[in-house]
């Protein structure tokens, strides 16, 4: 089906010396809204649970059915013509505004096997098809392995129409007749490989374990095949016995081959049975000739799917000494579907172990490595993107840069089509002329979540005592001195872990307000959440040290982006010139020369230079859990030059803390909050008729009695009503942003208005009646007056109690006061209603203790920026690297610090 690279109208768009990046995502997706949309069905642009694949003259071929247990089966095959015409070339700009994903392509021209693009029941006749599960072209005759009915199909020119019945029938007398199960020259049973080339046809007969060959093309019906392979004759099936351990599979035997290709001179067929990939240096004009190289399998005699302990390196040892293995790697393979050479790479459908294997040059030794692999993160991985909990959602199903069991590819001279039928959809994987980085698209404030964990250190000083912290099995010892105090000991396991290169796994730091050795991780991510912790102190010692748990936590991806982020791509090439783009207008979707794609949409640009590219997710995004993203970049010589695309994972909300430069956890970008003295009352509970709310100003009292028909919003605005009515009251109230809250303000500014008393209390009117009701009050008294939008420094820190604010981005879509969604527009400085909040509740935690959310919404003016208001809790002790993190649902923003004074010591004005 393809020889040479000018049989193809897309060669010329990207060289071949262009390699795929191990993990990149998919560029396009054929027959999905989006890439994670799963929509069953059929239609012109709506696919089932398609298997088989072939691209030649322009057109995609696709088999819209599966013999794996996959739904729906659509039993017909599909005909995308002109595709270089209306699917984005990987080179050319994609218009702005060009809808919710225009990188998600494909409106079919033809359907045969159906009447209409809408039916799809199954037939035995010239125009119907049973589960067809391949397809292969030379871009002048069509074949199609119509695999239930026990048959191939030839069409002697294209289909132009629907419908449009085949010429000729092969492994049955006529098109309506359907034999009995039988090995002959002329018979199938479950064809699952069909193949043309240079006027030959080729035929991977599954069930009965060979490949039939004809050395020209067949021209009536049921015509015999000219060569066998697996078999040593036309009318021999070889019993396969039932236990894998009695499989014996030599050079010129096969078990269940579901695929045959050929690139002009070499053959290839995936033998799945045998977990192998046969290559034949030339096309055998022998039946029974021996394959020369096999691929999956360390000889032609073993059949172990991921034989690891053959073929992987050794990853370590066992506590008996054993060595063990990764459970997979680039040379093992778990039942491949299918394999396809371009002429200079080999690409394998790796079925059982959810990847596509890319080799850059064609193997000519067995058990060759990939070098590359495509649907998992690296050649050991087998990320499971079906299962979920909690505090695992789903974020990988369908995702753009993973297919679960490939079952078929194509290659048109610039991309790589994938059948993935368990999402109903094709992949299209594109080279890069950059090399991008799977990993190198961040949350732009929060870049790294590290996993952290801590040693509390305490109790008594006895000299000679020592304590040990385990790291992953490495441990430091400390033994006491007599001079020693609980801080020194603090200390100096924290210069044990640090001394030298340090741990190789985690930094450390002290805690001094808490005794605590304070471990982090020193990558970020949730890789870090499996460091081991433990300590132990001598039989006797009277010093104690005791973990926060087994193993660091709280490592989070920063890579997961929520609608209307601010992200960074971290990578090389990716711009001429840095240029940063004006914030107080709308932003370009065009920034020297580059342009950033999600999904084909065009993003807003921050920021551009070499090395990063600051742009806005898209909040078009939200209906899907993944998105495929890549940068193009027109140079000041104008070439243009794509990167590889990335599956980025997507989450309503992933918030990150924006913070200065330096190590992690870094000093947040964190300002005091209010000129005057705050306070904050909670309400919450449930709606009595007849309770009784009541907040109580120095001596004067505000009452409220709830009716049947109010909410607590409501209860909330009378209260507020009610204080603000009286002109000779000290404070103000005002309604909160998050929550159902009232926020009290004094009405003079500066410390004067510090130290009002406060208090709240709900009853109920009728005796005996317990209020429903609660009102909550997070300080007796007001607080902390300062100067509103100064930052929070080591010289003027944040005071227990007071109002202060962050500023993060990631926390998704946001609704007003009442409730109500507000349409955000991408890249456009943020003029809606105030106050708003994330759809999301926002919690937060400063130094281990609960801080009040006053408010978490969409700063005004900004665009992707939130501006997040705390009220600490009264009783943080002092420390000047206190540390803050926000959370919302599972998902907590990486660790940042402030410092927090006294409420003895007056801040500085």
């Amino acid at each position: 089906m393809l020889k040479f690279c000018a049989l193809f109208s897309l060669c010329a768009a990207v060289s071949l010396s262009q390699s795929f990046v191990t993990g990149q995502g998919a560029r396009l997706v054929v027959g999905q809204s989006n890439f994670t949309a799963q929509t069953p069905g059929a239609s012109d642009t709506l696919l089932g649970s398609a298997a088989g694949l072939a691209f030649a003259g322009d057109t995609l071929f696709v088999a819209d059915s599966n013999r794996i247990g996959y739904t729906p089966n659509n039993n017909r095959v599909l005909l995308f013509k002109n595709v270089s015409q209306k699917m984005p070339l990987p080179l050319n700009p994609i218009p702005a505004y060009s809808g919710r994903c225009p990188v998600c392509v494909g409106q079919a021209s033809t359907v045969i096997g159906q009447p209409d693009f809408v039916s799809t029941n199954f037939q035995t006749s010239q125009t119907g098809m049973r589960s067809p599960t391949a397809i292969a072209s030379d871009g002048r005759l069509l074949a199609v392995a119509d695999t239930e009915n026990n048959r191939i199909l030839i069409y002697n020119t294209i289909p132009t129409q629907n419908g449009q019945p085949a010429d000729i029938v092969l492994g049955q007398p006529d098109f309506n007749t359907v034999q009995p199960i039988a090995a002959t020259a002329s018979s199938f049973r479950g064809p699952q490989g069909v193949w043309i080339q240079n006027g030959k046809v080729f035929v991977a007969d599954t069930q009965n374990n060979r490949i039939l060959i004809w050395n020209s093309i067949p021209t009536k019906n049921n015509q015999p095949a000219d060569v066998v392979l697996g078999q040593k004759d036309f009318n021999s099936v070889i019993p396969i016995p039932v236990a894998q351990s009695a499989l014996t599979p030599v050079a010129n035997t096969m078990l269940n081959p579901v695929s045959v290709t050929s690139d002009g001179i070499r053959l290839f067929v995936a033998d799945l049975g045998y977990d192998r990939v046969l290559i034949w240096n030339s096309i055998p004009t022998h039946s029974n000739t021996a394959a020369d190289v096999e691929l999956g399998q360390k000889d032609f005699f073993s059949a172990t799917p991921n034989d690891i302990s053959n073929l992987c390196p050794q990853a370590g040892t066992d506590s008996n000494g054993n060595p063990t293995y990764p459970a997979r790697c680039g040379r093992t393979m778990d039942t491949p579907r299918f394999a396809l050479s371009n002429g200079q790479q080999l690409f394998v459908a790796d079925g059982g172990n959810d990847r596509i294997l890319v080799y850059n040059k064609i193997p000519t030794q067995s058990a060759t490595e990939a070098d590359q692999v495509l649907g998992q993160p690296d050649e050991f991985a087998s990320v499971v993107t079906s299962m979920t909990d909690i505090f695992h959602p789903l974020l990988l199903q369908s995702a753009a840069n993973v297919i679960p069991s490939p079952t078929s590819l194509a290659w048109d001279g610039t991309n790589l089509y994938a059948a993935d039928p368990s999402n109903r959809r094709i992949l299209v994987f594109t080279p890069g002329q950059v090399q991008f980085p799977i990993a190198g698209i961040r949350n732009a404030a929060s870049r790294e979540v590290f996993a952290t964990g801590g040693v509390d250190i305490s109790g008594t000083i006895q000299a000679g005592d020592t304590v040990t912290i385990t790291i992953s099995g490495t441990n430091y010892v400390y033994k006491i001195l007599s001079t020693d105090t609980v801080a020194t000991v603090v200390q100096a396991l924290v210069n044990l872990i640090n001394e030298g290169a340090g741990d190789p796994n985690v930094l450390a730091d002290v805690q001094s307000n808490f005794s605590q050795v304070q471990v982090i991780a020193r990558q970020g991510g949730p890789g870090g959440n499996a460091i081991s912790l433990a300590a132990s102190t001598s039989t006797n010692a009277r010093i104690t040290a005791t973990t926060s748990g087994g193993t660091l936590s709280g490592g989070e991806s920063a890579g997961t982006i929520a609608p209307g982020t601010i992200v960074s791509f971290f990578g090389y090439q990716l711009a001429d010139t840095t240029v940063v783009a004006d914030t107080s207008q709308q932003l370009p979707l065009d920034l020297g020369g580059v342009q950033v794609y999600f999904d084909g949409i065009r993003a807003p640009i921050f920021f551009v230079s070499p090395g990063q590219v600051n742009a806005q997710m898209p909040f078009e995004v939200s209906d899907s859990n993944s998105a495929s993203a890549y940068i193009r970049t027109v140079h000041s010589d104008g070439s243009v030059t794509v990167t590889n695309a990335v599956g980025v994972p997507i989450a309503l909300q992933n918030p990150g803390i924006f913070a200065v430069e330096g190590q992690d956890p870094r000093q947040a970008l964190a300002y005091h909050g209010s000129s005057q003295a705050t306070g904050t009352i909670t309400i919450s509970g449930t709606i009595q008729a007849n309770d009784v709310g009541t907040i109580t100003i120095e001596d004067r009292s505000y009452s409220y009695t709830v009716q049947a028909t109010d909410t607590l919003n409501t209860v909330r605005d009378a209260l507020i009503a009610l204080i603000n009515a009286n002109p000779g009251e000290k404070v103000y109230a005002l309604a909160g942003g998050a929550y159902v809250r009232i926020l009290l303000r004094a009405k003079v500014e500066g410390p004067e208005g510090n130290n009002i008393p406060l208090a709240a209390s709900s009853t109920n009117s009728n005796s005996g009646t317990s209020p429903q009701l609660s009102l909550g009050l997070s300080n007796v008294v007001t607080c902390c007056a300062n100067r509103a939008g100064a930052p929070i420094t080591i010289d003027n820190p944040a005071q227990p109690g007071e109002t202060l604010y962050v500023y993060a981005t990631g926390l998704g879509l946001v609704n007003d006061v009442n409730g109500n969604n507000i349409s955000v527009l991408d890249g456009v400085p943020f003029n809606g209603p105030q106050p708003n909040n994330a759809n999301s509740a926002v919690s937060s935690l400063v130094d281990t203790k609960t801080a009040n959310v006053i408010s978490a919404g969409l700063s005004p003016g900004g665009i992707g920026v939130y501006q997040v208001v705390l009220e600490l809790n009264p009783d943080i002790p002092p420390n000047n690297v206190a540390q803050v993190t926000i959370s919302q649902d599972i998902y907590t923003s990486n660790i940042v610090t402030i410092p927090v004074g006294n409420t003895s010591v007056p801040p500085s004005q």
